[in-house]
């Protein structure tokens, strides 16, 4: 979008979409459908009417009715320029979530009616924390949605409510809702009422300034929401690739979506970057609320053989925290500690392990800052050190009081002023733990003993006998190996730009562990504890090639 301030983007949700990116979804939406005459074509937030023009284009305009909503008046203002020379064309002022929710017909005005036989949209992406609170719950309530929202959730309801029973629908969103548990309400919504045609996740392919990842969905509205799905429907994904060699194996093509026609799976050079392009057969379990995975035949393959070596998901014998969360990192994590003015007592500091401090097996020790921590464990439970006891803390505290009581939520659960939002059990940070960080290029799951609090933008999880120590090293090798790279990025499909990771405690509690009570598992428990004691880097890499083939020993894998 260039005729947007970010603040409004932003506030919005709403960004353009690209001739070239338009162009391409109407004519993926048009090779599905079954065009007849008088057909009508609904976007609910048309914006400069770019998807309608492209579908107008591309079809007859004769027989298509136009609908678009907006409730900007100068984006519909430009939309009525770029379609000023077709026919059948309504724009209507209104928000289109509230004429669906009001149960309206858009021509009749009374009940509403299925009337759309094609939708093409790309709704505004919006989070929770962006929308309010108030209009979050009551799309909630509206749209039967539960826990964070997008906007583009009850979007693809109300979309869904207009549209005919074997009318198609093409819509662009955030692929977040492919692969996170905030997305569950609406992957059994899709799969209860869609024969699932196509879904192309764009990935970090940056085609159009959005900070989010979009996603393509191509569905069929089914007659009825218990009907059986009449095929599988298939995925495509293309992502910039990691390793930055252009050769023969590296054919050179014009761009993203001449890619996407060609549709070959392989390495491609586009402009200069290289990118992987996939397409497969979506697979999704019978929880309908389940991930979505998006692999193909030999890699269902591969995952079935690791599954079928598997003894336990972490997540049955571990549980995965995440790090403190204090709201008011700037106060409370200021690394000023006995410099100048700014002192306060021994007993609230705390070694903080950070994502900046981890790298594969090892933690930066030099680099932990300490934060203050005014939490205490007493017999097993969480306390809240009294602040008067510590004249100089309190000082210091006092001083931020205002912007700390602005946490109102933190006050409205009766809890001190000056403490953490998320804590977590003070008792635990001694015991041994695995920790790493929220988003990585790579796994980095790293062993600590040292006491040192976790925080918010990693995840632990900890030991509270030996046994479970031993238990804890072998997973703390298995997560760091080169089988569980491929098997996170084949079953969670959760890459950001750059091939950046999503080490969500949703994913790695589902991370498969082989029989700790097998030889080759008592082996890798062994190569980790001396991986973790080893200073030389050369030594340290023999002992994680090691690691690597034991590893794939011990899930049946070959090579």
């Amino acid at each position: 979008m260039n005729s947007l301030a970010t603040t409004e983007i932003k506030k919005t949700g709403a960004t353009f979409t690209p001739h070239a990116l338009a162009f391409f979804l109407a004519q993926e939406l048009i090779s599905y459908s079954k065009i007849g005459t008088n057909n009508v074509v609904l976007d609910p937030a048309c914006g400069d009417g770019a998807l309608l023009y492209a579908i107008q284009k591309s079809l007859p305009s004769d027989i298509l009715n136009i609908i678009g909503y907006d409730t900007n008046a100068s984006y519909l203002q430009q939309a009525e320029r770029v379609l000023r020379d077709t026919k059948n064309v309504t724009f209507h002022q209104e928000d289109f979530l509230s004429v669906c929710s009001g149960k309206m017909d858009l021509f009749s005005g009374e009940s509403l009616s299925e009337f759309a036989d094609i939708v093409i949209a790309n709704p505004p992406y919006v989070r929770t924390q962006i929308l309010g609170s108030e209009r979050a719950q009551q799309l909630s309530r509206l749209y039967n949605l539960s826990g964070r929202i997008d906007l583009y959730f009850p979007f693809i309801i109300a979309m869904t409510n207009a549209l005919k029973k074997g009318g198609l629908m093409g819509v662009i969103t955030s692929n977040r809702y492919l692969c996170t548990k905030s997305g569950a309400d609406i992957r059994k919504f899709l799969l209860d009422h869609y024969d699932i045609l196509d879904i192309i996740d764009l990935g970090d392919t940056k085609l159009f300034d959005a900070a989010v990842l979009p996603a393509i969905f191509i569905g069929r509205k089914k007659n009825s929401k218990t009907a059986k799905s009449m095929s599988v429907g298939r995925f495509r994904s293309i992502y910039e690739h990691p390793v930055q060699e252009v050769g023969i194996e590296n054919p050179t093509i014009g761009s993203v979506y001449d890619v996407m026609k060609r549709d070959v799976p392989g390495v491609y050079n586009v402009g200069g970057k290289i990118y992987n392009y996939k397409s497969g057969l979506l697979k999704h379990a019978i929880d309908k609320t389940a991930i979505w995975q998006m692999s193909t035949e030999d890699e269902n393959e591969w995952i079935d053989t690791v599954n079928s070596n598997t003894s336990f998901r972490i997540g049955d014998r571990f549980k995965v925290r995440v790090g403190i969360k204090s709201c008011a990192d700037k106060i409370f994590i200021n690394g000023l500690w006995n410099r100048e003015k700014i002192v306060v007592e021994d007993e609230l500091l705390s070694p903080l392990i950070s994502q900046e401090n981890i790298d594969t097996w090892r933690i930066d020790r030099s680099t932990m800052p300490l934060i203050l921590y005014p939490h205490y464990s007493m017999d097993g439970k969480r306390m809240v050190y009294d602040i008067n006891c510590f004249p100089q803390a309190r000082k210091y505290l006092e001083s931020h009081r205002e912007e700390l009581e602005k946490r109102e939520y933190l006050l409205k659960a009766n809890r001190a002023w000056y403490e953490y939002w998320v804590p977590q059990n003070p008792a635990l940070w001694s015991l041994p733990k695995v920790v790493f960080p929220d988003i990585s290029l790579y796994p980095r799951f790293c062993y600590d003993e040292s006491g040192a609090v976790v925080n918010g933008n990693c995840y632990w999880m900890c030991a509270t006998t030996e046994t479970e120590r031993q238990l804890l090293l072998l997973v703390e090798g298995v997560c760091n190996s080169d089988v569980m790279v491929k098997y996170h990025d084949l079953c969670f499909n959760n890459k950001l730009y750059s091939g950046r990771r999503r080490y969500l405690s949703q994913y790695i509690e589902k991370y498969p562990v082989p029989d700790p009570n097998s030889n080759i598992a008592k082996e890798i428990v062994i190569v980790v504890d001396s991986i973790n004691k080893e200073t030389n880097p050369q030594t340290r890499d023999s002992y994680v090639k090691c690691l690597n083939d034991l590893v794939r020993q011990a899930f049946g894998l070959r090579g």
